[in-house]
């Protein structure tokens, strides 16, 4: 494996699909990964299309993906897929995840990680007792920007914490576009495939981890309104949050899907006793440093920055004025997941850049995030809701 790509197989990703195609071609940005088999599709024949237009073998094309997972785990070790990758509805992630651990296969999930807290909590096990590595992707971690940011407040330039803004709008969801079927808000809106949240678990999830990650604190406390805006959806389409960080700051949390004329715009703003920053996922290469005794920085990022961390100069793949977006971000997940696999694998060490992606207790937090707003959103009586931590 040291001197080879990593050989990943996929669960859902087929012609058909939206987040799939971002998941293949990240993966396969750097040549740290191959794809050699999958099953693309709970349809069959897209699942045989989609194979091959991918041009994987005809006995590597699964219709199921339990015949793929038996199939691969009888192949030798020299041919048989490293890891999995699982884009698929919610509903779909606890199962495959666990059946691809029980057979020696490392795992790159999407998010977030399951259809219930106890799934999240199980998988974790899981993971814990077979030594495998799981990376989960919360994409925005990814950009070269936030990870900027991540070490600065790590590095005191900011001073204390003090208060912390993160936002993500979307308008796709003003209508119940959900109803028309034919697109992949059927299933986000569907509480049987989503789970219980729908905004807070599709984007919510984003903005929570963004804030834990950017300041490396955890949040303790939260106290939420969850509201169901377009009349009839079963799930909520609009959150907010004021949050407690265990680090003694706070924090407001807006999400929603029926901000109409949003895309995703993605907007954090973290202020200390010396000064702020702020960073945008629709300018992503830029991140503003704000002073109280100086004019406003800002920060660019590409490659041959000198003033940029090496965690950031990491995960920079081209010169200053191109952008490192969306795909870029999620290749950096999958490059530090296969560099991490591949160190493990032959015995030694992780660099500590390679370390930095998400992991299953991130997913953990992400649905413990899901069930604090749930509790805390729909509960009238509720002003401050403890963080569901099991």
């Amino acid at each position: 494996m040291k001197n080879r790509r990593l050989r990943m197989g996929m669960i859902g990703g087929g012609k058909d699909a939206f987040i799939g195609a971002i998941h293949r071609r990240a993966a396969l940005m750097e040549s740290e990964i191959e794809l050699v088999c999958g099953c693309f599709s709970i349809d069959p024949e897209i699942s045989r299309e989609s194979g091959r237009a991918y041009y994987i073998p005809e006995d590597r094309i699964y219709t199921s993906w339990q015949e793929m997972l038996d199939n691969e785990a009888m192949l030798p070790e020299g041919e048989r897929m490293d890891f999995v990758t699982i884009v698929t509805p919610n509903r779909f992630h606890y199962e495959p995840a666990v059946a691809a651990l029980d057979k020696g296969f490392h795992v790159v999930l999407d998010k977030p990680m399951t259809l219930t807290l106890q799934e999240a909590l199980s998988l974790r096990e899981k993971v814990r007792q077979t030594g495998l590595t799981l990376a989960l992707t919360h994409v925005y971690s990814g950009y070269p920007a936030v990870k900027e940011a991540k070490r600065r407040i790590a590095r005191g330039d900011i001073g204390r914490v003090r208060r912390l803004f993160v936002e993500y709008s979307q308008g796709w969801l003003t209508k119940r576009i959900e109803l028309e079927g034919g697109n992949n808000a059927v299933w986000r809106n569907d509480p049987k495939l989503a789970g219980k949240g729908g905004c807070v678990g599709d984007i919510g999830t984003h903005a929570w981890h963004l804030a834990e990650y950017v300041t490396g604190a955890r949040v303790v406390k939260v106290c939420a309104d969850l509201l169901r805006v377009a009349e009839g959806r079963p799930v909520d389409d609009d959150a907010c949050a004021f949050m407690r960080f265990d680090a003694g700051f706070t924090g407001l949390l807006q999400a929603t899907q029926i901000a109409a004329g949003e895309e995703n715009n993605i907007r954090l703003r973290v202020y200390g006793e010396k000064g702020g920053l702020e960073w945008r996922q629709m300018e992503p290469n830029t991140l503003y440093m704000k002073w109280i005794d100086r004019p406003t920085e800002e920060i660019r990022v590409g490659n041959g920055f000198g003033w940029l961390t090496d965690f950031t100069k990491h995960n920079t793949r081209v010169p200053g004025g191109h952008p490192e977006g969306f795909i870029e971000s999620f290749a950096n997940i999958y490059r530090n997941f296969a560099l991490t696999v591949r160190a493990r694998t032959v015995g030694e060490e992780p660099r500590e850049e390679w370390l930095d992606f998400p992991t299953v207790e991130d997913g953990v937090r992400g649905m413990q995030f899901v069930e604090t707003m749930v509790k805390a959103g729909y509960d009238a009586d509720l002003k401050w809701c403890d963080w569901v931590e099991q």
